[in-house]
C-alpha cells in the first residue's frame, strides 16, 4: 500500500500502481468526470500514470491554471497532427501552452499558411478530437529517438541535449511527438478550437537561426466558452490603451525620440499631475517627505546596491565622461539614491521612521520585441517611497502602507484584488542577496501584516525581489484580467550595503529596516491599466475635462461663457465648444471624447439661468434641466463619493 496526501491534508491508502484518475473516482464520480490533469510530488503526470510511492497528489480541472495548461498543450499536439496531414513534409519543433492558449513553431518548408487556411485546420482538429483518442506516454531510447527524427534537425537538437532514460514520446491517433508530458485523458474533451494568428519566430529565439512560423491557437471544453472568449477579445481591442490614448490625446510615441519612450500630451500630462497630486496629498498626511534625485548616478552607486549586477547587462550602457575612468548610469531604481539621502546626517531612534517619497523616473533597456504601449517601456516614473524605521516600527509602518494602497485602489475603482506574498525560492539561494536570518525576518513580517489586516493573500515562492520579499497586489480589471498593481517590500539588505545606521536608546549604532513601496507601481503602466479598466471613462475627479458646454447657436456664447466662469469658480474643469457645427455633431464628438457631462445652453436656459444636462453614455434617456448651482452640487457630490479623504 502507498499513502497519498491530498491538498486538504487528508491521507488515503491505495494499492501501489493506482492512477490519479482512480484516486479521483474514489473521492467522487463528479470529480473524476472533471479531472483533466494531475501533479505528483510537484511533477506533472498523466491521469493514467501509475503511482508507486508515497506522495502528494493534486488533481486539476479546467478551472485550474494547470488544468488549462494541460488542455492547451494537448490541443497543440492535435493541431500539429492536423498541420502534418494538410502540409506534408513540414518539420515540427515545439508546441507549449502559454497564458492564453498555445502555439506550435513549424518549419513549413515550401508550404505557406495564410488566414484562408485557418478554417480547414480548425475543422480537422475538431474531427480528430471527436474520435476521442487517448494520450499515452512512452519511453524511448536516445538512439531510437534520434533515428526517428533523423530528418528533423530541430527535434534532433532537442534530443541531443537529453539524457538516455529521460526521453518520452506522447502518442494519440496515428501521431506521436517528443514530449515531457502533461496531457488531458483524451482528445474528446476538446469541443472548440480557433487559430488566432501566425507570426515569425526564430528557432530557440535566436535571430541567427532559421525563422519558423509560429501558429497560435486556443481551445475550450465548450463552444460557448470560445464564443465568450472571442467577445472578450473584441472588448479588449475596444479598450486597448494604445487606441484610447491616441483618441483621447493623452500620449504618443516617436521613432525619432526612441522606442519605449512615451511623450505625454497636454491632456495626458494633466492626468498624470492629478494622480501625482492625489497621492502627494495622502502621503503628506501620512508623514512622507518629498525628495528629488538625479536621473543618473555613478556606476559605483549601483554596484554597491546590487542593481548593476542585476540589471547592468540588460540596461542602457554606461555614460562615459571626459574624465578618464568615470562612468555614470541612467538610474534603474530610485532606492540607492534614497539610501544616500538618509546617509547625509546621523539619526537617532527618536527621529525614525523617515519616509522619503519621490515620483522618480527610471530607465531599463527592454528588448524592442517586449515593448508594448505604456505597459512595457524603457523610461517610466515610479511613485516610489522608502521608509527607514527601527525593527520595532516595521509592523505598524508596513500596515500603514497597506492602508494607503487600499485607499488608492478604492478611489480609482479597483475593487477586485488579492494580495500575493512573494518569497524566496529556497532551491535557488544564489538568486538573492543577504543573510538567511534577514530573509526569514522580512518574510515573517509581511505574512503577519497581511494576516492582521485581513487581506485575502496567497504565498508565492520564487517571486521575491533579489534584495527582499514583497507584498504584491494582484488586481482584476473589468475584463477579468489580473494585473500586478502596487507593491510593498521589506529590505534588510540595502541598509547593510549602504551601512545605514541610527543610534538606539542604548547609545549604540543599529541598522534600520527599509520598506520600499509604490501603490501605482509605475505611472505609465498604471495609467494604461486604468484606461483599459475604465474604457477611458475615468472617475469623475480624474477626468481631463468634467463638462463641455454646447451652445445651440452663437447667440448664446455669452451665456456659455458665464456658465464656464461659474464652473471654474467651483473648480470644475470645463470648456466650451463654440464651433459652427450642428448640436448633434457636437454631442457625438463629446461622446467620443468620453466627456462626463454635456451642458446644452439655448434660449430657455439663458432666460432661466439653467443648463440642460446630458450624461455620457445616456443616449435616449433624455436631458435634465437644472440650475447651475445644482449641477455644481451634483458634480461635487459624485466626486466626494469616490474620492474620500485619506485618514491616517
Amino acid at each position: 500500500m502507498i499513502q497519498i496526501t491530498l491538498p486538504d491534508g487528508s491521507i488515503k491508502a491505495f494499492s501501489a500502481g493506482v492512477t490519479p484518475m482512480e484516486v479521483a473516482k474514489s473521492i467522487s464520480e463528479g470529480l473524476a468526470r472533471n479531472v483533466i490533469s494531475a501533479s505528483f510530488n510537484g511533477t506533472t503526470v498523466e491521469t493514467e500514470t501509475a503511482l508507486t510511492t508515497d506522495g502528494s497528489l493534486v488533481l486539476y480541472t479546467w478551472n485550474d491554471l494547470e488544468g488549462k495548461k494541460a488542455f492547451w498543450h494537448s490541443t497543440s499536439h492535435v493541431m500539429a497532427q492536423a498541420l502534418q496531414e494538410i502540409y506534408p513534409g513540414i518539420k515540427l519543433t515545439l508546441g507549449p501552452a502559454i497564458d492564453n492558449g498555445f502555439y506550435y513553431d513549424v518549419d513549413f518548408m515550401e508550404h505557406k499558411i495564410t488566414d484562408a487556411d485557418f478554417k480547414k485546420i480548425e475543422d480537422r482538429v475538431l474531427e480528430i478530437a471527436r474520435e476521442k483518442h487517448e494520450f499515452k506516454m512512452r519511453s524511448v531510447s536516445k538512439a531510437e529517438a534520434l533515428a526517428i527524427y533523423k530528418d528533423n534537425e530541430y527535434k534532433t537538437e532537442l534530443i541531443s541535449n537529453l539524457e538516455d532514460g529521460t526521453i518520452t514520446f506522447c502518442d494519440h491517433s496515428n501521431f506521436f511527438d517528443l514530449c515531457r508530458g502533461g496531457h488531458i485523458p483524451n482528445t474528446g474533451l476538446i469541443k472548440a478550437m480557433k487559430i488566432m494568428s501566425v507570426a515569425g519566430a526564430y528557432w530557440r529565439g535566436d535571430e541567427k537561426n532559421k525563422q519558423l512560423t509560429r501558429v497560435y491557437g486556443i481551445s475550450f471544453p465548450k463552444q460557448k466558452d470560445l464564443t465568450e472568449y472571442l467577445e472578450l477579445l473584441e472588448e479588449a481591442k475596444r479598450r486597448d490603451h494604445r487606441k484610447l490614448g491616441k483618441e483621447l490625446e493623452l500620449f504618443a510615441f516617436s521613432q525619432k525620440v526612441g522606442q519605449g519612450l512615451p511623450l505625454w500630451l497636454p491632456k495626458g500630462a494633466a492626468l498624470r499631475d492629478r494622480l501625482e497630486q492625489f497621492l502627494k496629498r495622502a502621503q503628506k498626511k501620512a508623514g512622507y517627505e518629498q525628495v528629488v534625485t538625479p536621473h543618473i548616478g555613478q556606476k559605483e552607486l549601483y554596484v554597491t546596491s546590487g542593481h548593476y549586477a542585476k540589471y547592468g547587462a540588460d540596461s542602457f550602457q554606461p555614460i562615459h565622461t571626459p574624465a578618464e575612468g568615470e562612468e555614470f548610469l541612467l538610474k534603474p531604481m530610485n532606492c540607492p539614491h534614497h539610501c544616500e539621502i538618509y546617509n547625509t546626517k546621523p539619526w537617532s531612534y527618536k527621529d525614525l521612521p523617515k519616509r522619503y517619497a519621490e515620483f522618480g523616473t527610471v530607465y531599463r533597456y527592454e528588448q524592442s520585441g517586449e515593448l508594448h504601449g505604456l505597459t512595457r517601456v524603457r523610461g517610466f516614473t515610479q511613485d516610489d517611497a522608502h521608509i527607514f524605521c527601527t525593527p520595532e516600527q516595521l509592523d505598524s509602518e508596513f500596515k500603514k502602507v497597506i492602508d494607503l494602497v487600499l485607499y488608492v485602489f478604492g478611489s480609482l475603482g479597483f475593487e477586485n484584488f488579492t494580495a500575493q506574498v512573494s518569497v524566496r525560492d529556497l532551491d535557488n539561494p544564489d538568486k538573492y542577496i543577504g543573510s538567511v536570518e534577514n530573509w526569514e525576518k522580512a518574510e515573517n513580517a509581511i505574512i503577519n501584516a497581511a494576516r492582521d489586516k485581513g487581506l485575502n493573500y496567497v504565498i508565492e515562492s520564487g517571486e521575491a525581489a533579489f534584495y527582499g520579499p514583497k507584498l504584491d497586489f494582484m488586481v482584476k480589471d473589468a475584463l477579468g484580467r489580473s494585473w500586478q498593481l502596487g507593491t510593498i517590500q521589506v529590505d534588510y539588505n540595502l541598509p547593510e550595503r549602504f551601512e545605514l545606521t541610527y543610534k538606539g536608546s542604548d547609545d549604540k549604532l543599529h541598522r534600520p529596516v527599509m520598506i520600499h513601496r509604490a501603490p501605482f507601481g509605475s505611472m505609465e503602466r498604471f495609467i494604461a491599466i486604468l484606461l483599459e479598466h475604465t474604457a477611458g471613462n475615468f472617475p469623475l475627479w480624474l477626468m481631463p475635462e468634467q463638462a463641455i458646454i454646447l451652445s445651440l447657436s452663437e447667440k448664446y456664447e455669452n451665456y456659455a461663457q458665464k456658465v464656464l466662469s461659474l464652473l471654474e469658480n467651483s473648480e470644475i474643469r470645463a470648456l466650451i465648444d463654440n464651433r459652427n457645427e450642428t448640436i448633434g455633431k457636437k454631442i457625438r464628438e463629446a461622446e467620443m471624447q468620453k466627456m462626463p457631462f454635456m451642458l446644452i445652453v439655448g434660449e430657455e436656459e439663458e432666460k432661466n439661468g439653467t443648463v440642460s444636462v446630458r450624461r455620457h453614455g445616456q443616449e435616449g434617456k433624455g436631458n435634465s434641466t437644472m440650475a447651475i448651482e445644482d449641477f455644481v452640487g451634483l458634480v461635487q457630490e459624485e466626486i466626494g463619493k469616490s474620492l474620500k479623504s485619506f485618514e491616517v
